[in-house]
C-alpha cells in the first residue's frame, strides 16, 4: 500500500501528520512530545481536571531511560525523592529489602518518587514548550461514519470546532489517553478484560511521621487483610491501604473512618503514622486489573490506564504509560521521516503491534503481581533465604544471586515480558519452595 498525500495539505506544503491526542496526563502529555518533535501537528485535549492525589507516586526504575529522553529527568528529580528501593514487610520474621543499585547496571540504579500533580504539569510543559497545541476543553468522542477502509473513531463536531488548529478537518489519528475514562473504548463498544480480584485502595498524605527507613525506600506491609503501601516524598508520606470489599466494609463506613482503623490496628503503621496528621483527603480508586480486548484500528489507538491498568503493588503504572507513549511514537516514527500520511487501515497495521505488545506486557506485570498475592513469591524468598543460610557456598550464592536478578529485572520494569525470566519464576514456584507453603503468606 502507499501512503497517501496529506488531505489537509494545501499545494506546496509538505504532507504532516495531524495527531489529536485527548488527554494531559503523563502518557498523553509524553506521547505528544515525542511526536511534535518528529514532525508531527499534535493537538492536546486537556480538560484543566486534576485530582489532588493519584495512583503512581512511585516509579520503577526503566521509567529514568524514558524521563531522560524526554528530557525532564532533571525536573523529576527536583519535584520527587530519590527511590533507592523497595521494602516488604509480609510479617514480623518474613521481610525483604531490595536495593535497585545491587542490580546496576542491568537495572537503573534508582528511580523516584513524586507528587503526581508536579510530575503531570511538568510533562504538560514540556508538550508545550515542544509545539504542542493545547486546548482546554473536555473532549467527545463519537464512532466516524463507515466507509470502507476510513476511520471508526472521530472527534465530535463540538471537539473538533474547539481546536483551531485542526481547521475544522479531523486528525489523521485520534489517541485516547483519557485514563480510566476509556473514551474511545466507550465510543467503539470495546470490552476489557478484568482482572480476578475486587479490591478498593483508600489513601492519602501525611506529615508528621515517624520514618526509620532510609530516604525514599518504599516500603510494602502485608496486613491482616489486604495490604498497604508507604511513599515517601520530599515534606510529605503517602499511606494507602488495598483490600478486598468485605474486608474494606469491616473497617469503617467511609474511606476516611477505613484509613484510620487500618493504620490504628497495625503496629507498624501506628509506629509510622500514630503521631502524624492526615493533610489530605482520603481518595478511593477500585478496579486494578483491566486489559482492553482492542488497543488500536482504523484512525485510532489507546495509550496508558486508556488501554489497562494492573493492580499498583509494585508501582507499574506511570512506566506502562510512558512506555505505551514511546512505542506509538516508535510505530508511527517510519511515516514521520517520510513525510506521508498514511491511510486509516495503514495506521491501524502499524500500530497492531503495539497493541500486542502493550496486552502482553500488561498480562507479563498482571502475572507478576498474582505470585505476591498468592504467596508464591515471598515463599520463594524465605525458601532461598534458608537454602543459603543451611551451608553458604559459592555455588549456591551465585545461583541464588542469578534467581533475584531475574525476579528484580522483571520488578523493575526492565524485562517484565523476558521469556527466560519468567520461565524462571513459575518453574521456581512450583518446584523450588523448598517446603515453604504460599497459602501462609498469601494477601487475603
Amino acid at each position: 500500500m502507499h501512503a497517501r498525500a496529506n488531505r489537509a495539505s494545501r499545494a506546496g506544503e509538505p504532507a504532516v501528520l495531524r495527531v489529536a491526542v485527548v488527554g494531559a496526563g503523563p502518557c498523553g502529555s509524553a506521547l505528544a512530545t515525542l511526536l511534535a518533535r518528529r514532525g508531527a501537528d499534535v493537538t492536546l485535549f486537556d480538560d484543566g481536571h486534576r485530582p489532588e492525589l493519584l495512583v503512581g507516586e512511585s516509579l520503577v526504575p526503566a521509567v529514568v531511560p524514558i524521563l531522560q529522553r524526554l528530557g525532564v529527568e532533571e525536573t523529576t528529580a527536583a519535584l520527587g525523592l530519590l527511590k533507592p528501593g523497595v521494602s516488604f514487610i509480609w510479617s514480623p520474621t518474613d521481610q525483604f529489602s531490595f536495593s535497585f543499585a545491587r542490580f546496576a547496571p542491568a537495572v537503573p540504579p534508582y528511580a523516584y518518587n513524586v507528587p503526581r500533580p508536579g510530575f503531570d504539569e511538568a510533562l504538560l510543559t514540556n508538550a508545550l514548550a515542544s509545539g504542542v497545541h493545547r486546548v482546554g476543553a473536555r473532549a467527545r468522542l463519537e464512532p466516524a461514519p463507515q466507509n470502507g477502509d476510513g476511520a471508526e473513531l472521530a472527534l465530535a463536531p463540538e471537539t473538533l470546532a474547539a481546536a483551531p488548529a485542526l481547521g475544522g478537518r479531523q486528525p489523521d489519528l485520534v489517541v485516547d489517553a483519557t485514563g480510566r475514562a476509556r473514551l474511545a473504548a466507550r465510543a467503539l463498544g470495546i470490552h476489557a478484560q478484568a482482572g480476578p480480584r475486587n479490591d478498593v485502595a483508600h489513601f492519602a498524605h501525611f506529615e508528621g511521621c515517624r520514618w526509620e527507613d532510609e530516604p525514599g525506600q518504599v516500603v510494602i506491609t502485608r496486613l491482616e487483610a489486604g495490604w498497604s503501601w508507604c511513599i515517601p516524598l520530599r515534606d510529605r508520606l503517602s499511606i494507602g491501604i488495598v483490600l478486598g470489599r468485605p474486608d474494606a466494609d469491616r473497617l469503617g463506613r467511609t474511606p476516611a473512618a477505613r484509613l484510620e482503623r487500618a493504620i490504628a490496628v497495625d503496629s507498624r503503621l501506628q509506629a509510622i503514622a500514630g503521631g502524624g496528621r492526615r493533610v489530605t483527603s482520603v481518595v478511593t480508586y477500585s478496579n486494578y486489573q483491566l486489559i482492553s480486548q482492542r488497543g488500536a484500528g482504523r484512525g485510532w489507538v489507546m495509550v496508558g490506564d486508556a488501554f489497562g491498568f494492573v493492580d499498583p503493588m509494585l508501582s507499574p503504572g506511570v512506566f506502562l504509560a510512558l512506555r505505551s507513549a514511546e512505542s506509538v511514537a516508535d510505530a508511527l516514527a517510519p511515516f514521520l521521516r517520510r513525510g506521508a500520511i498514511p491511510s486509516p487501515a495503514e495506521l491501524a497495521s502499524a500500530l497492531d503491534p503495539y497493541a500486542a505488545e502493550q496486552a502482553a506486557m500488561l498480562r507479563a506485570w498482571s502475572d507478576l503481581v498474582a505470585y505476591f498475592y498468592d504467596g508464591r513469591m515471598p515463599a520463594l524468598m524465605c525458601a532461598g533465604r534458608g537454602w543459603v543460610g543451611e551451608g553458604s557456598s559459592v555455588v549456591k550464592s551465585a545461583a541464588q544471586g542469578h534467581i533475584e536478578r531475574h525476579i528484580a529485572l522483571q520488578a523493575s520494569g526492565v524485562r517484565t515480558t523476558s521469556r527466560y525470566s519468567r520461565t524462571l519464576l513459575r518453574v521456581l514456584g512450583r518446584h523450588g519452595l523448598r517446603g515453604v507453603e504460599p497459602v501462609s503468606l498469601a494477601i487475603r
